[in-house]
Order: C-alpha cells, then sequence, then structure tokens
C-alpha cells in the first residue's frame, strides 16, 4: 500500500502564481537558491492535512502579493488502494475551503486519507524553547495516528477560552462553570490519553529499529498542578481549582499545561543539554519512528516534508536518511540549496529546480 501525490497544482501561492507537478511516488528532491520559493512548495503539500500548515499562517497570508485575489492548491492523493482528487482554496483571505472528490469536506477528513509528517528548520530549537512548541509537536504526531484528535482539541480549545473569559470576569457563579468543567473534563482526557497512546507508538517503532539516528526517550510531563486520571477526577480539580484559577485569570490545569521531555536514550542526557547535531538527530529519528509506526498503523508511510535537511547532516547521516526514506517508500518531499546534496539518492528521487525572477517562483522538473 502506498500513500503519495501523483499530482499537485498551486496557484496564486506565495511566491507561485502557476507551478503543476507530475509525480511518480518517489521522493522529491527541490534545489535552488535560498528565497527562491522551495519552502512554499512543501508549504502547499502541508495543506493537504488538517490546520494551517508547517508555518502556522492564516490564510491571507498565503496568498500571492501583491495581487491578493486568494490561492488554490489541487492534487491527486493515491491512498492505500484508493484515488482521491483534492482541492482546498482560500478567497481572498477567507477562512481556506477543503473539497475531496468535488465534494466540500471539512478539515478533518483530510486527516482521514493522508498522513503528513515535517521537520523545518524552526524546530531546531524545540528542546530549548518554550513548552508549547513541544506539546504543537506532540500533537502533530498524535494527530497522525489519530485523526479525531484534531477535533477533540478544537473543542477543548474553545471550552477553555469559555472559561478563561468567566475567570477574567470574575464571575463566581458555579452554575456558569459546571457544563465548561465537563467538556473540559471529557476533551481533556482524551487529549492526555491520545497522547499517551502516540509516545506508546513512537517507542514501539523506535525499539529495535536499524537506523543510524539515535532513539529518543519521551515522557509527556503533566505540569505543575498534575492530570488526574479520570473524566470525574479533572472535572473535580477544575472545580475545586477555581479560585486559584480566578486569581490567576485562567486554567491552571489540564492538557494544555503538559510538556514533552525528551533525552538521548543511549547517553541518558537530557535533549535540551544535547549538542546542536544531536538535536537535529534526535528530531530526524522521531520523524523516521513516526513514518514507521504509521506504515504499520496506516497501512502506508506518510508524505514527509524535510526542509532544509540535508545542510544539517554529514555525508554519511544524509546517505543513511535517503537510504531509510527509500526504505519505508515514503514520497519525503526535500528541500536543499544544490544537487550535490542529494548525489546520495541518484535516480531514487524526481528532482525539481526551483528560481525566483523579480518575485515570481517558477518551479521545473528535470
Amino acid at each position: 500500500m502506498v500513500l503519495h501525490l501523483t499530482s499537485l497544482a498551486l496557484s496564486h501561492f506565495r511566491s507561485h502564481k502557476v507551478a503543476r507537478l507530475a509525480l511518480d511516488g518517489r521522493p522529491v528532491a527541490i534545489f535552488g537558491p535560498n528565497g527562491a520559493g522551495k519552502t512554499n512548495i512543501l508549504e502547499a503539500v502541508s495543506l493537504f492535512s488538517p490546520g494551517r500548515g508547517l508555518r502556522r499562517s492564516s490564510a491571507e497570508d498565503m496568498a500571492r502579493r501583491p495581487e491578493a485575489l486568494g490561492w488554490k492548491l489541487s492534487g491527486v492523493l493515491q491512498s492505500l488502494s484508493q484515488v482521491h482528487e483534492v482541492d482546498t482554496w482560500s478567497d481572498a483571505g477567507a477562512a481556506r475551503q477543503v473539497k475531496i472528490d468535488g465534494k466540500a469536506a471539512a478539515q478533518t477528513a483530510l486527516g482521514r486519507i493522508a498522513r503528513v509528517l515535517w521537520l523545518i528548520p524552526s524546530m531546531d530549537r524545540l528542546w530549548i524553547e518554550g513548552a508549547e512548541g513541544r506539546r504543537r509537536f506532540l500533537d502533530r504526531m498524535t494527530l497522525s495516528f489519530i485523526p479525531d484528535h484534531a477535533q477533540v482539541s478544537l473543542e477543548y480549545d474553545k471550552a477553555m477560552r469559555e472559561r478563561n473569559r468567566l475567570l477574567k470576569d470574575m464571575v463566581r457563579d458555579p452554575h456558569w462553570y459546571a457544563a465548561l468543567e465537563l467538556r473540559l473534563a471529557e476533551t481533556g482526557s482524551a487529549i492526555h490519553a491520545n497522547r499517551l497512546q502516540a509516545l506508546s507508538d513512537l517507542a514501539a517503532a523506535q525499539s529495535g529499529a536499524q537506523t543510524a539516528f539515535p532513539a529518543a526517550d519521551l515522557t509527556l510531563q503533566p505540569g505543575e498542578m498534575g492530570m488526574p486520571d479520570t473524566v470525574e477526577d479533572l472535572r473535580a480539580a477544575l472545580a475545586d481549582g477555581r479560585m486559584r484559577d480566578l486569581a490567576a485569570g485562567r486554567t491552571l490545569i489540564g492538557p494544555h499545561r503538559a510538556d514533552l521531555y525528551g533525552a538521548y536514550a543511549a547517553k541518558g542526557v537530557p535533549a535540551k543539554d544535547c549538542s546542536t547535531g544531536e538535536q537535529k538527530a534526535l528530531l530526524v529519528s522521531l520523524i523516521l519512528a513516526n513514518a514507521r509506526a504509521l506504515a504499520q498503523d496506516f497501512g502506508a508511510p506518510p508524505l514527509l516534508l524535510l526542509d532544509e535537511v540535508a545542510a544539517h547532516l554529514d555525508a554519511d547521516r544524509r546517505a543513511a536518511l535517503y537510504d531509510e526514506i527509500c526504505a519505508l517508500g515514503a514520497q519525503a518531499w526535500m528541500t536543499g540549496t544544490e544537487t550535490a546534496l542529494f548525489d546520495s539518492l541518484g535516480d531514487r528521487a524526481q528532482y525539481v529546480e526551483v528560481t525566483d525572477t523579480d518575485g515570481l517562483s517558477t518551479a521545473r522538473p528535470l
């Protein structure tokens, strides 16, 4: 079974006015100078999954300037034994829309027909910056295993915003809180359980894997107030903590307070204390483990988006990465400034050159 795009078209998306690529399932090596528009193609592919894509930008920001007419992406997706025509677009800054096989669909429906993972340069500081980025990283991995994780997360965030509004307004009547806290407890417990399941799947995928990249030990840390074991326990903890939360003006217990702790397994060293190269290798290892687990769970490896990943690896590690991608059978979309970075791929990949002229990108398959 396979998962790959067989065609991709961009219209007025970022720096690309028009771009069309015909694809055969092999990895895609995209090369060209900095600023030419390579990452914009990866961002387009990332929008074949739920959410705001690898840059987390608004729909308005994705439109090509100066026209700002809106944008559209179209692709034919081979997903296991089925073929789907997928369109997603935004008209003049409006919320993005999705059609699958000609029928309007929610973004969450994309998570049921495709799995997309990415590693981009801004994630290189994952282990040394704030917990929010690590939670987002974990939730992207969790979403790849459990597509409904996106919807339950949206419901949790909505309920928390409403409760926080009551707290900021110093509302003390318990009747205003009861229904919100039950919804928070139900969705929060589901988020926590989903994350733990994803970490279990990742640990299994790393165990015994033949890889050139170091394994990472991952632990979900629940935050200062902990994370109750059951829905009822979390509901009770929210109710008991109202006075504390009123003083803070926000909700201080729940999965939004969790953090992801990572360590270099073989050395027992926290990821935050590892060298820059080791931190990068751990991230690559986790993305590959996620892909291996999905090959078993979903039935096919995901689409992999690896932005400038080759530039941060030595020649041996680059070759090992390409070998693992090809062994998985994954359609990996990779960017680099020169073709030499992809020499060890040879004819196992398709090549696309991206150039820029006065702010207009051109993507030319070779």
